[in-house]
């Protein structure tokens, strides 16, 4: 397997809003992220992928951008950016940004001349159509509720915005739209950024004549993916983007692609290296979703989760390279989802799937407090929550009578996504050391007993854990390069998977549930003098006939 540094990386993501405020605003910023360095590099990661620090209204806190190429007022200034990064790579950290290209805010000058006229230049930079009959140009719903279509006095004509109405969808069949994407993407990586996350890449090029979406039952609005999703331009525009912009530098490129297929996903992220480095795809994050729509608090199957995260294992090796992940900024805290965060159980729990996860083969991601098992939080009312999805979903859900107001404020508490956005818990100070001001969304009153001090100062605290397995990754060439296969795949308590290299062979086994379960290894680590590389149970040793205890989890390597 050829070697880059992305592949053999563990990626950090900062949510800068949550991360660490510097100035007592009750709002992260940038300065708060280079004070937090050295707790980055003592983890031990390599890099970080930063959410949007750009210009931005904040309609969709950040991800509606106003101004590509300046930083946002709250998080401080391109000077401070430009130390952030220069301290960054001064201990060995790489900087990914986030490149949201898909739309920008309606605030952006772009949008604002373009709305002006139907003669204006920058018109056609966005997706502008006539309406049908007194109604939307077809039936599309945002993924934020309600329309995907708003109607503009000023030309009497609709725009397209596949997410907030203050969130227009760019134009990507205009070429000079695609020049501009590229020449401020080339300015980023002037000023020596290492790659780009590119929000909803998938999305950039929509069906030809943007025919109706399906309608089910439970849906107000047609479901417009399948014509906005891997549209007939998609690798077209990627692949001209790579030879303007991305093969001049030594970058990675990850692409978050919702309804990516695996097919699609060779594509997005062959190793001929023509497009990206490697995708986000979303399907075991669909596991727990509802009838026809995301909200539900059902948990997740554990023979299902196996056959998707296999499927993405065996069929992308050696073809594609695959990006791994539990959580990150639009997901609820994966101890709650797919573990146990009751006290008993929330340490164990957190280790098992961080060692189910960085055992495979990809890029792993680690999302803010993720190595200190952060849990999701108790919000009480809808008026704890901040998140535009979440919000507009309550009310919709609701007052359409698809959902009765205590079974979807249950469904928001499980699922939303202010559950990753709470502060970064530090300490057992005031606001959990995020702020000495008013945070901007609450914190997670259990930070006096899950804080990054109290974990830094014991050696078998979550946080050590994940260190441990990041050294592991660098260490063990068959964590990043091995052939993949599912044991047991239809267990209901066990994950049990093997890693094999032409002089190694991996076990893994982890424990789902808090029950004990009876275990055999396979025969050739039975005979063999196997290595625990990792245990969450502090095991020198496995017997060839175990009862595994709850949340177990270990790798063996003969």
């Amino acid at each position: 397997m050829e070697k880059t540094w992305w592949k053999q990386s563990v990626v950090y993501q900062i949510y800068p809003r949550s991360f660490n405020d510097s100035d007592g605003d009750g709002i992260g910023d940038i300065n708060g992220i280079t004070e937090k360095l050295d707790y980055l590099k003592e983890l031990g990661i390599d890099v970080i992928w930063l959410s949007p620090v750009y210009e931005s209204p904040n309609d969709d806190n950040g991800y509606d951008i106003s101004d590509y190429q300046a930083i946002m007022q709250e998080f401080g200034t391109m000077e401070d950016f430009e130390r952030m990064l220069s301290q960054a790579h001064e201990r060995g950290i790489r900087i990914v940004m986030d490149l949201v290209v898909n739309h920008t805010s309606d605030e952006h000058r772009w949008f604002v001349e373009s709305r002006r006229s139907k003669h204006n230049p920058f018109r056609d930079y966005y997706i502008w159509r006539e309406g049908k009959d007194g109604k939307e140009p077809n039936n599309w719903g945002s993924c934020f509720s309600g329309p995907a279509w708003s109607y503009d006095e000023s030309t009497h004509m609709y725009y397209l915005h596949l997410f907030s109405s203050k969130q227009p969808d760019l134009n990507w069949d205009n070429p000079e739209v695609r020049d501009k994407v590229y020449e401020m993407m080339d300015w980023w990586c002037r000023k020596g950024i290492d790659g780009f996350r590119m929000d909803v890449i998938s999305m950039i090029s929509k069906a030809e004549g943007l025919p109706d979406g399906p309608k089910g039952e439970s849906q107000l609005y047609g479901d417009p993916s399948p014509h906005a999703q891997n549209g007939p331009h998609v690798h077209e525009y990627l692949q001209e983007m790579n030879r303007r912009v991305l093969s001049h530098y030594d970058l990675m490129t990850v692409g978050e692609c919702a309804g990516v297929t695996v097919e699609e996903a060779q594509k997005y992220a062959s190793l001929d290296g023509k497009e990206l480095n490697m995708v986000f795809q979303f399907e075991h994050m669909g596991l727990d979703e509802g009838e026809g729509y995301k909200w539900s608090d059902r948990k997740v199957s554990l023979p299902q989760l196996k056959a998707v995260m296999s499927k993405w294992q065996t069929e992308l090796y050696q073809k594609a390279w695959n990006s791994l992940y539990w959580c990150n900024h639009d997901q609820p805290r994966i101890v709650s989802r797919f573990g146990d965060d009751r006290p008993a159980y929330r340490e164990l729990s957190a280790k098992m799937l961080a060692t189910c996860l960085h055992m495979m083969q990809g890029t792993p991601y680690i999302y803010q407090g993720e190595e200190l098992g952060m849990t999701n939080a108790p919000f009480e009312t809808l008026e704890d929550f901040r998140d535009i999805e979440s919000i507009n979903a309550y009310h919709e859900f609701v007052q359409s009578g698809i959902v009765d107001a205590s079974a979807m404020m249950r469904y928001i508490r499980y699922k939303g996504r202010d559950n990753a956005r709470t502060p970064m818990q530090w300490d057992d100070g005031v606001n959990a050391g995020f702020s000495a001001g008013t945070p901007w969304i609450m914190v997670n009153p259990n930070y006096k007993e899950i804080n990054a001090e109290e974990q830094l100062s014991r050696e078998d605290s979550v946080f050590r854990y994940y260190q441990k397995l990041i050294r592991l990754r660098k260490k063990e060439e068959i964590i990043v390069s091995g052939t993949y296969e599912l044991l047991l795949p239809d267990s209901e308590e066990l994950y049990v998977y093997t890693r094999t290299s032409e002089r190694h062979k991996l076990l893994v086994v982890c424990s789902f549930t808090e029950d004990a379960v009876p275990f055999a290894l396979p025969a050739e680590f039975k005979e063999a003098d196997a290595e625990v590389l990792i245990s969450n149970y502090n095991r020198d040793s496995i017997d060839k006939n175990i009862t595994l205890k709850p949340y177990e989890a270990f790798g063996l390597k003969i």
